[in-house]
């Protein structure tokens, strides 16, 4: 079987064995706004679905290329599905087919309400289009709202039924009508697909020329392609404003969609020219104008990353091989420590440093010689964290007075490293005239033995030992002693 799909000359895509060839030409956001009440009989509104299955299907899907909307008018409006939902078109078919009809009243007037909300929250760099699908019964008092979404730079498309108010539908739709405003017969409404998506791609056809990343001295340009595969070539050209004898041109092959300009300016306004060169067709020529970065002498910015209680990895940048000739780093704790010095390659960013003190502040200077003899530095504090503290282990309780029953021997096992010593606490028994009272006790002993006997314990006393170093107090453990009468 052989089919044809017409392929005008402004449109993004190409017929070839009855498949649809997407072309990166396009990008904006398209939100539909289908009749969805009483008034539209089932087969109408299949049908509506339908046909906007068929007219979508060529483009390409998600944020970038073409984001696609599904509102419903109702009695009250239905968002089906928001600009960001899908990304391609097998998700977009799926969802279409399972759109169900909402019936009850056309209040449209609601439903243009939702939509000016729904595209103001959208980019306002990419077009925008709202395509009004409706049987045109009832179309309610609409002008006011359809002129404020126009005022906002959305255009209006329509496609209604050959019953519809023709009068209104025309004072709502965008100019040019002819190729923005269609009434059908629902039977044949597939004769107009061809022409409203030529009219949509006019709309939302990318043909624009931008910086992608910007330096002090390189610029990227971007568009997208507008030439067939080896059917031409682009001829860029760009140069300084205040300079008309620094233009340059390169030519570039049909397959481009960047290209890098190097050793510009600093500091300078450039514009450049982007001519499709095609045998076929003619194209527009893009432009574009931009100002390279003011110069940046490394080190511009120092970070610091990975720290620890001996370590801090020190990051610089931008890095600058042509230009520099090495870095150096120097580093001292702070107020008054010993200054340490590293010489670092022109192609390293980055060092490690190791064996520094724990909780201590630091000054450290990233230093560049660069190849003109000029020198740039940069310094931050930094600080290091403090070092970990060993947790007690193994707290051990033993009963040492059987006769009174309220003596026990402590016993427990710790890191020794960097041990100061141990903070013992524990609950003494009152006086045999007061035996409800408990007192608290502690007692700080030295890090060997690790054991003390305890006397006068009350019943059931909590026993509690942590370990001391210089830069604090560990975990500790507390247990509870069975002493006689708990």
């Amino acid at each position: 079987m052989l089919c044809s799909v017409t392929a005008g000359k402004d449109k993004c895509f190409e017929a070839s064995s009855c498949i649809l060839v997407e072309l990166n030409c396009c990008e904006g956001d398209i939100l539909l706004l289908l009749d969805s009440s009483g008034s539209v009989t089932t087969s109408e509104f299949s049908s509506f679905l339908t046909f906007t299955a068929s007219l979508l299907h060529p483009f390409t899907l998600g944020r970038g290329h073409v984001r696609v909307a599904l509102l419903l008018v109702g009695t009250t409006p239905h968002l089906e599905f928001s600009l960001d939902v899908h990304s391609n078109q097998e998700s977009l078919l799926r969802a279409l087919q399972s759109v169900n009809q909402q019936q009850g009243d056309t209040n449209t007037k609601a439903a243009i309400e939702v939509a000016q909300r729904l595209l103001s929250d959208t980019d306002g760099d990419v077009p925008k289009v709202l395509l009004w699908l409706t049987d045109g019964v009832q179309t309610g008092d609409v002008e006011e709202a359809m002129s404020e979404l126009k005022a906002r730079g959305v255009y209006v498309l329509i496609v209604y039924t050959i019953h519809g108010n023709h009068r209104v539908l025309q004072r709502v739709a965008t100019p040019p009508l002819e190729s923005h405003l269609y009434s059908v017969d629902m039977e044949s409404i597939d004769i107009i697909t061809d022409d409203l998506r030529e009219a949509i791609i006019k709309i939302i056809r990318a043909e624009r020329l931008s910086v992608g990343r910007l330096t002090s001295h390189s610029a990227v340009l971007q568009w997208r392609p507008v030439l067939a595969d080896d059917s031409g070539h682009y001829e860029l050209s760009y140069k300084a404003v205040d300079d008309q004898r620094s233009e340059k041109t390169t030519v570039l092959p049909s397959s481009s969609s960047q290209a890098e300009l190097t050793q510009l300016q600093p500091d300078t306004t450039y514009t450049a020219s982007l001519r499709p060169e095609s045998n076929q067709q003619l194209h527009s020529t893009l432009s574009v104008q931009f100002t390279t970065l003011p110069d940046v002498l490394s080190p511009a910015e120092v970070t610091l990353s990975d720290p620890g209680p001996r370590q801090v990895r020190v990051s610089w940048g931008p890095l600058q091989p042509d230009r520099v000739q090495r870095y150096t780093l120097e580093y001292g704790a702070i107020p008054s420590g010993r200054v340490h010095t590293v010489d670092v390659s022109n192609q390293k960013s980055s060092v490690f440093l190791r064996n520094l003190e724990p909780g201590t502040r630091y000054l450290i200077t990233v230093s560049a010689l660069h190849r003109d003899g000029k020198e740039a530095a940069m310094s931050v504090r930094a600080c290091t964290q403090e070092e970990a503290r060993p947790a007690l282990t193994d707290l051990r309780l033993t009963l040492t007075d059987r006769l009174e029953g309220n003596e026990v021997q402590a016993s427990w096992q710790t890191n020794t490293e960097g041990l100061k010593g141990y903070w013992v606490s524990w609950e003494r028994k009152g006086s045999q005239n007061s035996q409800s009272e408990r007192s608290l006790s502690t007692a700080y002993l030295p890090p060997s033995p690790p054991s003390v006997r305890l006397a006068y314990l009350a019943p059931n006393s909590q026993v509690c030992v942590s370990p001391v170093y210089s830069s604090g107090r560990g975990d500790g453990i507390c247990c509870t002693a069975k002493t006689n009468g708990g």
